[in-house]
């Protein structure tokens, strides 16, 4: 009987080691989030409206009202305001409104880099400001001929802003944002 006992406990110790018994357990290699936007193509955008510009044709565009424009990024989950406004003799309180406006970040912001756009040629005269950290806009620009016209632009993201995280998608469209900013014609 001892004979079946230890032929037992040795057969339940094999069938033990055999069920507990895996393979190694291996780390998984690093691995790095990989982002592939297309590469920006831009169309010219005109309407009704006193300027046109170009954006970038993978953009969805919807007119808001008094030639304002929301243009969306779905597979970003953004969109870039756009607000035109007239000059009529309140050019100072139309710059200081946009510098308010961008400056209400700075809370949460790490810094914000302004980057002034002068082209005579075609009287546009603007600020584009890059705002680092965790604030709700990475970018914001204004844009006037400080006669007649004057355009702001703000990007915000559907979600709670995490810049790093963002990032990749922020570069994307400020780039979108000056190219914009940039071919502005006023009419």
């Amino acid at each position: 009987m001892l004979k079946k006992i230890i032929g037992l406990s040795a057969l339940l110790v094999l069938l033990i080691a055999a069920i507990s018994c895996k393979d190694d357990a291996v780390p998984k290699p690093a691995s790095q989030l990989r982002l592939d936007y297309p590469v920006a193509k831009y169309a010219q955008f005109s309407n009704h409206c006193p300027f046109e510009f170009e954006m970038n044709e993978n953009a969805v565009i919807k007119e808001d009202k008094n030639c304002g424009f929301s243009i969306h990024y779905p597979k970003m989950k953004a969109t870039i305001y756009l607000t035109y406004k007239t000059v009529d003799n309140n050019i100072n309180n139309l710059l200081r409104d946009a510098q308010k406006l961008t400056y209400e970040h700075v809370i949460k912001a790490d810094d914000i880099l302004e980057q002034p756009f002068i082209n005579d040629d075609k009287k546009v005269y603007g600020m584009f400001y890059r705002v680092n950290g965790n604030a709700a806009t990475n970018s914001q620009f204004y844009a006037t001929d400080s006669t007649r016209h004057f355009l702001t632009g703000s990007v915000y993201f559907y979600a709670k802003p995490k810049f790093d995280s963002i990032m990749p998608a922020a570069d994307y469209i400020k780039n979108d944002m000056q190219r914009l900013m940039e071919t502005i014609k006023w009419k």
